[in-house]
Order: structure tokens, then sequence, then C-alpha cells
């Protein structure tokens, strides 16, 4: 497995330099760039290839990877929504990322895949939700890059079984899973979940939850919520997966290299990353 983070991990102050720097610093091997609205964030929508390329230089510059790629809005522009105009919205964000993801030679993107409500019904949000994904595998093919379908609290896709049996109806390598381990708490166990969608998981989030609180205010960093990590590892050493495992935690407000140092030193407890690549860039 491979030690990952993601930007939002660090401070909206922090610059692209900065950032790298300080996930070099801790021995991260790749960083996780989310796609924004707002052209002052480091990677934004429409951005220009030759700024996208220099953001891929500096990342390799400083040893690092860029292996994929997140978002949070198809939260504002789902690919399920009523109006015609905001589902189109999400698909063009979807192949932004797409374009944007083989210029970073990342191999996944992060794509919620819809949002059930009062307005949009389970059933037309699998259905348009599909229909959707549909016109983005041929895109996703020709990139060579992974739309990995993440687990989140949208009402949607709630069983391992389901949301293995709506990415397999594709039948196509180019749709997985990007499993959020902190995510399916409190309504599942993640170990078990790990082994039901086996090799489909291509990418992994991970943060802690604290069972007492039951909402989102129960996310919290890594060992100070209930996850059994223990039983997490075991599971990913059972399917073989190696890809990026990658942090998606708030920083703290003010000890932002602390929090990063802290959350490094946990995820080589956790994952075994010391053992497996050694102190490097310290």
């Amino acid at each position: 497995m491979n030690k990952g983070i993601n930007a939002w991990c660090f401070p909206e102050s922090y610059s692209i330099n900065d950032l790298f720097k300080s996930a070099r610093d801790h021995r991260f091997e790749g960083v996780e760039l989310n796609l924004s609205e707002n052209p002052s964030a480091p990677v934004y929508l429409h951005m220009k290839d030759k700024h996208l390329m220099d953001i891929k230089q500096k990342a390799t510059d400083a040893g690092l990877s860029l292996p994929s790629l997140s978002t949070d809005l198809f939260w504002k522009y789902p690919l399920t929504h009523d109006d015609d105009h905001v589902r189109e919205k999400g698909s063009s964000i979807a192949e932004e990322m797409i374009r944007i993801a083989e210029i970073f030679k990342a191999e996944t993107i992060l794509i919620v895949p819809g949002i059930v409500n009062e307005q949009v019904s389970y059933e037309t949000s699998y259905k348009r939700s599909q229909e959707s994904l549909h016109r983005l595998i041929p895109l996703a093919e020709r990139a060579n890059i992974t739309i990995g379908i993440e687990n989140v609290w949208n009402k949607f896709l709630l069983s391992p079984l389901e949301i293995r049996q709506f990415v397999d109806e594709f039948e196509s390598p180019s749709i997985g899973i990007y499993f959020d381990v902190g995510n399916v708490y409190p309504y599942g166990y993640a170990d078990q979940w790990i082994r039901i969608l086996s090799d489909r998981i291509k990418a992994v989030h991970i943060k802690d939850f604290k069972e007492s609180v039951g909402n989102i205010n129960g996310f919290v960093p890594l060992l100070a919520g209930d996850i059994k990590w223990k039983s997490i590892t075991d599971a990913l050493d059972d399917i073989g997966y190696d890809g990026f495992i990658s942090p998606e935690i708030t920083p703290h407000q003010h000890f932002h290299q602390q929090f990063i140092k802290n959350l490094a030193d946990t995820m080589d407890e956790i994952f075994h990353f010391q053992r497996q690549q050694g102190d490097v860039h310290e």
C-alpha cells in the first residue's frame, strides 16, 4: 500500500509549494488534490493545461505522485438532480476531472454517484446515475482513468452488496470504488465492506468516527474514534489491496505541522508504512 494524503488535510492558506513540501517532509508518497470552482484554489475548473503540467512537475520535483483527484462539487451539482442543467454541469465536472487526471498521470477520480432526497427518489437516482456514468466511460477508457464511486452519506447505495452490483452492471474496468472507511460508520462494518467489494476498490480514504456522536461531527482524527483499525488492515491485506491510503481530515486550526506529523506517524503505526518504505526526507 502507498501512503497518500488529501490536500484538505492542509490549511487553505498553504500554497501548492507549501503543501508539497509538508507532504514530502512527513514521508507521504502522493497527494490527492481537489477540484474547485474557486480560481484561487490550487486546482480549479478550466485550468489551463500548462498550469496543470506545472503542478505535476512541482509534485515530481518533490518526489510525490498525484495518484487521484477529488472534489466536493458533486454535492452542488449532483448527477441525479431533477434539473437537467444541474446534471449536465455535474457531468461536465466529471469530464474536467478526467482531463486533469490524465495530465497529472493520476489513476482515479472520485465521484459521488448521486443524492437521494424528497425530490429525487432512490429508483430515479439509480437510473440517472447510471446514465451519467455510462456517458463518461469512453472518456475514462481513452484517458486510462478509473472512475471511483465513493460511499458517502447521500442516502444512496447503502450496502456493500448494492454498490458491488451497481459497479458490476457497467461491465467496464473504468468504473470502480473509492472506498471511505470512516463513511461506513455508523451503519456498517468497514472490514466486511472491504472483503465484499474486493478488487473493485481502487483507492481508499481514511478518517476515524466516534459512534457516541453519531453525526457528521463524529468524524475525528485517526485513533480518536471507534474504528478497529486492525480489522481494516487485515481486510485490505486479504483482498491484496496495493493502492493509496489517503486521510481526508480537517486540519487543526493552529498547529498545522504538528497535526500533519501526528497524522503521518499514526499512519505509519497502523499501516506499517515505515517498515515498507523507510524513513525518508527526515
